[in-house]
């Protein structure tokens, strides 16, 4: 019995370290798909791409050793919960990775079109903000901490902001029919962007459940807290 406890821990040990792997590549994607949309580097969109299908074979192999393992072994109790919180994870990485694709996309239909600097500015700064989002979730899941992970939220407000903003910014080039299509698309990447702070702050919400049991939504705890201080 011993033995087999062992060798359980053993195997799920080596799928949390498959999650972190997703994770570390899903967040150099981002820099990536974000710098091709800037830079209108299609070599770098391409490598996004490649990247993403790597992600999708190590989420299908986490997702069969998931499987492999919860049938034979059949966890109880906080065993059981880091399971589960694994595989959410792993749905929730490796869609992290399609939004950087999406952003790659829109970096393709971009290609040759003239840009605004100040979107471009925008479109960074939230990369810049998204990204230390990514860092920060998996980094709390690995030292399993609850405080780490509730800063998530307010480091999203920022990213939520710019999104907000992306669409005066787009209506403002009106006039200029090849800078709007470039600003439209870049709309979408900027969506992208605030996808991935939405999927950062929910692996937060996967770290709290796996360190206290409490399954919340961070955004009704916040109305919550703003109602009680009314």
């Amino acid at each position: 019995m011993v033995d087999q406890r062992t060798h359980f821990h053993a195997e799920l040990e080596g799928l949390e370290q498959s999650i972190h792997e997703i994770g570390d590549r899903a967040y150099d994607m981002i820099q990536m798909a974000i710098q091709a949309l800037i830079d209108d580097d299609m070599d770098l969109a391409r490598q996004v791409r490649a990247s993403d299908q790597v992600i999708d074979q190590m989420y299908l192999d986490v997702h069969n050793r998931w499987i492999n393992l919860i049938a034979r072994q059949q966890p109880m109790g906080a065993d059981l919960r880091l399971m589960s919180v694994l595989l959410h994870m792993n749905v929730t990485l490796e869609r992290t990775g399609d939004q950087a694709v999406n952003i790659a996309k829109m970096a393709e239909l971009c290609h040759g079109l003239p840009g605004s600097d100040r979107i471009g500015q925008q479109i960074q700064e939230m990369g810049h903000l998204v990204r230390p989002m990514l860092r920060t979730a998996i980094e709390s899941f690995i030292r399993r901490d609850a405080a780490e992970a509730r800063l998530l939220p307010a480091m999203d407000e920022p990213v939520d902001r710019i999104n907000m903003g992306m669409y005066r910014e787009v209506v403002a080039l009106g006039t200029d029919p090849e800078m709007l299509e470039w600003a439209t698309h870049t709309m979408m990447a900027a969506r992208a962007l605030e996808r991935i702070g939405d999927q950062a702050v929910d692996v937060g919400e996967q770290v709290v459940y796996l360190v206290t049991g409490e399954l919340l939504d961070f955004n009704e705890e916040a109305l919550d807290e703003r109602g009680s201080e009314s």
